[in-house]
């Protein structure tokens, strides 16, 4: 199952354990991952169940193509990280 791993920064903010889970796509496993937390969730996406502009998603070190409906595929052996995303000068 892929796993997903959130980031110490976000760790600061909200309680997100590394977790193993179920999906095919990264919106599946974004949320078996969060479906335990609803701080989580709401601190990762949007009402709309999207990715939060200040977020990014990395697949196996490489940025999500899709960040609007999170459609990139995985497979057993991917490793999701999920982290905020730096902005500013």
């Amino acid at each position: 199952m892929p796993k997903v791993r959130f980031t110490a920064n976000l760790q600061r903010h909200v309680q997100l354990p590394p977790v193993e889970v179920a999906g095919t796509t990264v919106r599946q496993a974004l949320e078996n991952a969060l479906a335990q937390s609803a701080a989580g969730r709401g601190y990762v996406l949007d009402d709309q169940g999207q990715l939060r502009k200040h977020m990014i998603v990395f697949l196996d070190g490489q940025a999500v193509a899709d960040r609007q409906d999170l459609s990139d595929p995985v497979c057993p052996e991917t490793e999701i990280y999920v982290m905020q995303a730096l902005s500013g000068g």
